[in-house]
């Protein structure tokens, strides 16, 4: 599925529960598009100017029933699902233009700016609740652990920063590294941070040593990675700035396979929308599960797909149900001969389904018993 924007796009989010996804545009519009599942059709529901300047991102909050952007002209935009109508806007949300949004709980989001400086905000009372002086340069991707309430960053400045919400501190910062930092995931149920960089080299961090890297994967330079979402604890998925999309293995990291070419432009964002990890996690790790995979991944007969947008004004929708299915036989064949020879390559000596057990099977069982219940839910 695929539709023209018209302009060039620079943030996606999909609805947390509604087959809607929204794109912000750099004239400052706001695009809301529902996607058909059975036809394999997308159709605009609303066109909103929502900001003066280019509007650099977008996120669906309060449960889905608002959508937030963030503008170059400072501005944060809270917009009705349902109606189109605004909410709430804060002029001069920041001193500088804001280039990155992401929520934190139900009714908290985190805003970074173009200097550096990273806000949260309580969407109910719409008010700021802290701020931090995180890095030097422009923010350019965010990281929630709630658990821990860390808000992990990466800047143009070259450098993550661990940053402490509930003091409203630099934890730790990392050593600049050689190029700009785009992208952050955590993965390996905590234990590793993944950056992407402008030369394409993936960073991989060790959760509590974020001096320096522990790994680098240079199979993607020198493409620049501009966006990269985390599709379970194993793997990740990357665009870069030739156009492809790419599943990435991490530990042992390889590129599992190309899984799309959006075009010959650079990927400016991607988004996803699957089932809740926990359950994909379970299902997936257990050979136990092998024939209920099928099931589970077509959720009810539901497709789930991914999003990307890029310089060429498409947006495109790409079904998430096939990559799954075609990379688990690509990457049976890469395990057989994961790189013997990787010069000191950092392993997952402790792997996650080594910590589940019994306990998860049990829960992967009960699971599949009430599995349309629990697709239902969450489609």
């Amino acid at each position: 599925m695929e539709a023209s924007l018209g302009e060039i796009p620079f943030g996606i989010d999909f609805h947390p529960s509604k087959e809607l996804v929204a794109v912000s545009l750099i004239t400052g519009d706001l695009h809301l598009y529902k996607y058909n599942t059975d036809d394999s059709s997308l159709q605009r529901c609303l066109d909103l100017h929502a900001h003066a300047e280019s509007c650099r991102t977008v996120r669906f909050i309060n449960g889905g029933q608002a959508v937030a952007t963030g503008s170059k002209d400072c501005s944060i935009l809270a917009t009705d699902v349902e109606t189109g109508s605004v909410i709430a806007r804060l002029e001069n949300a920041h001193e500088n233009a804001i280039n990155s949004l992401i929520n934190l709980t139900e009714s908290t989001v985190a805003t970074g700016d173009d200097e550096g400086c990273i806000k949260v905000w309580d969407t109910r009372q719409r008010s700021c609740s802290g701020s931090i002086n995180a890095h030097d340069d422009y923010i350019s991707d965010m990281n929630f652990v709630s658990d821990s309430m860390k808000l992990l960053t990466t800047s143009g400045d070259g450098t993550l920063s661990v940053c402490n919400l509930r003091t409203y501190k630099v934890q730790t910062r990392s050593e600049f590294s050689e190029d700009e930092l785009s992208s952050v995931v955590v993965m390996k149920n905590g234990r590793k941070v993944i950056c992407g960089s402008q030369g394409g080299t993936l960073l991989l961090y060790s959760w509590g040593f974020f001096k320096d890297c522990s790994d680098r994967f240079v199979d993607l330079s020198p493409n620049s990675v501009e966006a990269m979402l985390k599709l379970d604890e194993d793997r990740l998925i990357t665009g870069s700035e030739n156009g492809l999309i790419s599943l990435v293995g991490i530990l042992p990291n390889r590129i599992i396979q190309p899984i799309a070419e959006h075009s010959e432009y650079p990927v400016e964002g991607l988004g996803i929308i699957f089932l809740p990890p926990f359950v994909i996690n379970i299902l997936l790790n257990y050979v136990l599960l092998e024939k209920a995979r099928g099931p589970c991944l077509k959720a009810g007969g539901k497709r789930r797909f991914l999003g990307s947008i890029s310089h060429d004004q498409m947006l495109k929708l790409w079904d998430l149900n096939e990559i799954l299915q075609g990379s688990e036989n690509a990457a049976k064949g890469q395990d057989a001969s994961s790189d013997s020879d990787s010069d000191g390559m950092d392993v997952d000596d402790n792997p996650s389904h080594s910590k589940k057990g019994l306990l998860a099977r049990l829960c992967a069982l009960i699971l599949l018993c009430k599995l349309d219940h629990v697709t239902e839910q969450y489609y």
